[in-house]
């Protein structure tokens, strides 16, 4: 950081460098968010709380510090690749800046590729009209990014479904057991939540939750 302050006081980087990099920082979220494994962890911890039926606990800030640990946790190895392969490089000033950002881009799209259903990818590339590679890895990140995160929300509401069943069979055998002894006016959510919090707690649902979303990405 100093470095960078160092040549822009000096007026040694130049104009659209500068624009890069500022354009750069202000789509480092959108780039979290689209090509990591953030909105699967993220859609997965929400669809757990809202089937609890505990709308604020954990709170929202929890839940997206959880999924942010975890998705640092998935992508360690592809974050690893790019220290290696385009940062310390690019730091030594052994490559260029574009072929560092050539090298980044090389592991992110191998990660989105293998969690990428091939129909999916089928689409979106028959909607740009682009022709199918011989190597998956010349497809461009205007067809992987979309293809990916269709993907992710695909297998993020399937696993918010499975996760919702046990949950509602709990809330199915609370209504039917309460409306047999007559206790109509008696909120079947009030009563079904302790034991929906005691079933998620006796399997150690965190750790299975969790272990589940991490293994989940290949």
């Amino acid at each position: 950081m100093n470095d960078l302050l160092t040549q822009l006081n000096g007026g040694n980087v130049p104009a659209l460098e500068l624009i890069f990099l500022i354009t750069f920082a202000a789509l480092l979220p959108s780039i979290v968010v689209m090509m990591t494994s953030f909105t699967r962890t993220i859609i997965i911890l929400s669809f757990t709380r809202n089937a609890m039926g505990v709308q604020q606990a954990p709170p929202n800030m929890v839940l997206v510090g959880i999924a942010m640990f975890l998705t640092l946790y998935i992508m360690s190895p592809v974050i690893s690749r790019i220290n290696e392969e385009a940062y310390q490089p690019y730091v030594r000033e052994e490559i260029s800046q574009e072929e560092a950002l050539e090298r980044m881009v090389v592991p992110l799209k191998e990660f989105m590729l293998r969690n990428t259903e091939a129909n999916t990818m089928e689409t979106f590339v028959q909607m740009s009209g682009t022709e199918v590679p011989e190597n998956p890895q010349d497809y461009p990140l205007t067809v992987v990014v979309p293809a990916f995160m269709t993907s992710e929300l695909k297998a993020g509401f399937t696993a918010g479904f499975l996760i919702y069943l046990p949950f509602l069979l709990v809330d199915i055998i609370v209504s039917t057991t309460l409306m047999s002894m007559g206790m109509v006016m008696l909120p079947p959510a009030m009563i079904s939540l302790p034991f929906k919090l005691l079933l998620f707690v006796t399997v150690d649902g965190w750790e299975l939750l969790f272990s589940s979303i991490v293994t989940s990405f290949r």
